[in-house]
């Protein structure tokens, strides 16, 4: 796909990009090949490829899920400004 300097002109205008006038034949030739090369790429059969979730095929490590601590809840609760039921009470912040 081809561009213009009138498209070039356009797409600068509606990402509110200022491009200056002798830069614009750069940005034709540089979009128009970047168009192109999608263009080939859309071309290729890709329907056997399998999406990869990591291109290293790494997995992730995992740590075992293990309690490492006690529960404190009484202990916080008990320097807490305002605690009922179990819960810490906050003051009301919406309306």
């Amino acid at each position: 796909m081809t561009l213009k300097s009138e498209d070039i002109r356009n797409i600068a205008h509606l990402a509110r990009l200022h491009i200056d006038e002798d830069a614009i034949d750069d940005y034709v030739d540089d979009l128009s090949n970047i168009l192109s090369l999608v263009d080939q790429m859309n071309q290729i059969d890709s329907s056997s490829v399998a999406p990869l979730s990591n291109p290293l095929d790494a997995t992730q490590r995992l740590r075992a899920d293990e309690v490492t601590e006690t529960n404190q809840r009484d202990k916080f609760q008990q320097i807490a400004p305002d605690v009922a039921d179990g819960f810490y009470r906050v003051p009301k912040v919406i309306e």
